[in-house]
């Protein structure tokens, strides 16, 4: 379950990064290359979406368990 994270976690930062290089290299705000910061955008959310629905399943299925806050730890 960790490397999942872990991969869906370096997934979702190399869209952003991206995203961010898309948004750089393009100085007057063409549309070809807006589209591709928007699709690594949009990868982006669907990651993410993607990692909650898979940590909440691993939580239902009993595969990882919530620890909590312990307060003066």
């Amino acid at each position: 379950m960790k490397f999942l994270v872990v991969i869906a976690f370096v997934g979702i930062l190399g869209s952003l990064g991206s995203a961010l290089w898309f948004m750089m290299r393009d100085g007057q705000g063409g549309r070809a290359k807006t589209s591709n910061m928007a699709r690594a955008l949009a990868v982006r959310v669907g990651l993410s979406i993607l990692l909650f629905l898979c940590i909440l399943a691993a939580w239902k299925l009993g595969w990882i368990q919530p620890s909590g806050i312990r307060p003066g730890q």
